[in-house]
């Protein structure tokens, strides 16, 4: 077995691995730390000679290929990419028996999950041997259930055992195996969270993610411009981020690392110098800012409801959630008073079945009145440090209010980890400015 000395595992994106020229990047980050023990690639990305994502490519050929239409033609297109990179690297390689096995597969009415995965399957044998790395093929070490969900007791036992065993190997990512064989994929993004499988399997001492960009910012640039780099955030801070639209991670990565008390380094592969965002258990030290980050998503509705002694009648919350379970509608908060109770939900769950779910409740729950308001959007300002600063909320609340924006939903967790602001979809980016101005001028937060 290898010696167990401090471990790396470096996952790159589609756009750190999207041409040749990147690949080099890559591999000259790899090569340049020893610890850099197990790598995880995407599929290639956008790239400058062409504007298209490979997997896009390759679940289009599986969409033609279902059409009984010519798919040849886009396939030799994906084959071009991988022959560019290749011939770009100055490498003795072929992938030609590779494609000539894809395409039999297509022909014989391959199942999307396969065709899907083969963009990461293909980069990660091309970079596995250009840096002289052991592959491992995803489907030998990953695994799910006869459920088609994640196994991870199973996964994590036989990649430990086979990974540990090699100095060096590559791992594809964003898929694994079903019990009968078939490859079965993570949802897009998904190799953030193979990365993160493979961390947790050799207990990893740093995740490092690597990508386009520097880390997290407090928000998004595209609302506020160049806003403050977050330099260390917990895993609760990014779970809450995440979930609410910041991209940077596969929010499902957050868990397998977790739980093994794993940090994650989100790096720029164009930028190697720069230290990025590093994401913790519990920060060694207190948070020395009031907020972490901002992030909000639109297309939200709220499902209000009211009724006189609401909150005397036993198991009206229940029955009223009741309705939402037997729709398969998830809610995402419930905020309430003494006599209402607003449920808010994704608009595109309820769309076309409004008038369905209202009957319902009606029913159920009898209230004195009830409606449906769409066009919400959701703004998480999030931060450990709001525990030790009287006053954030009201801040926030006048920050938006000075701009004329109305607040029309309000949610803070007992933990006091967000505060979650329900405005206006029209309203959505001139609140988040007004709240990043509010804590962060001139660049310092305050």
């Amino acid at each position: 077995m290898a010696d167990r000395s401090f471990i790396k595992v470096v996952k790159f994106g589609g756009s750190s691995l999207a041409d040749a020229e990147h690949f080099k990047k890559a591999a000259d980050i790899i090569l340049s730390d020893p610890t850099r023990r197990y790598v995880v690639p995407s599929a290639p990305g956008k790239c400058a000679a062409d504007n298209r994502k490979v997997t896009d490519m390759l679940i289009r050929c599986c969409g033609l290929a279902a059409d009984r239409a010519d798919y040849k033609p886009l396939l030799a297109d994906i084959k071009a990419r991988y022959d560019a990179i290749i011939n770009g690297l100055g490498m003795d390689y072929s992938l030609d028996a590779e494609f000539e096995k894809i395409d039999a597969e297509l022909r014989r009415g391959a199942a999307l999950d396969y065709v899907a995965s083969r963009g990461e399957y293909l980069n990660g044998l091309v970079l596995a041997h250009y840096i002289g790395y052991e592959f491992v093929d995803a489907s030998e070490i990953i695994f799910f259930g006869p459920d088609k969900q994640f196994d991870a007791d199973r996964t994590n036992l036989f990649a430990s055992e086979r990974l540990l065993e090699l100095k060096n190997a590559v791992v594809p990512g964003f898929y694994g195996a079903l019990p009968c064989g078939d490859i079965k994929t993570f949802s897009r993004g998904g190799s953030d969270v193979t990365g993160a499988i493979v961390a947790r399997a050799v207990m990893a001492d740093i995740y490092e993610n690597w990508t386009d960009v520097s880390g997290f910012l407090m928000c998004d640039p595209r609302i506020v411009e160049n806003p403050r780099p977050i330099h260390k955030i917990t895993y609760r801070e990014l779970r809450e981020l995440s979930y609410m639209g910041a991209t940077v991670l596969h929010e499902d990565s957050i868990f397998p690392v977790k739980l093994a008390g794993i940090p994650i380094n989100i790096r720029n592969t164009n930028d190697p110098s720069d230290p990025g965002t590093m994401i913790v258990s519990e920060s060694e030290e207190s948070a020395p800012d009031i907020i972490t980050g901002i992030a909000g998503k639109k297309g939200f509705s709220v499902v209000h409801l009211e009724k006189d002694m609401m909150n005397v009648e036993v198991g009206f919350g229940m029955k009223v959630l009741q309705a939402f379970y037997d729709m398969n509608i998830c809610f995402e908060h419930l905020p309430s008073g003494i006599d209402t109770m607003s449920v808010i939900v994704e608009t595109s769950l309820i769309k076309d079945r409004e008038g369905f779910l209202l009957s319902k409740l009606s029913r159920m729950v009898t209230p004195d009145h009830i409606s449906i308001t769409q066009d919400l959007a959701l703004i998480a300002v999030v931060g450990r440090g709001m525990v030790n600063y009287p006053g954030t909320a009201s801040r926030v609340f006048s920050a938006i209010a000075r701009e004329g924006i109305n607040i029309r939903m309000i949610d803070q967790g007992s933990s006091e980890l967000n505060i979650i602001i329900g405005v206006a979809e029209r309203d959505f980016e001139a609140a988040i400015r007004a709240v990043y101005n509010e804590f962060c001028k001139n660049g310092k937060l305050s």
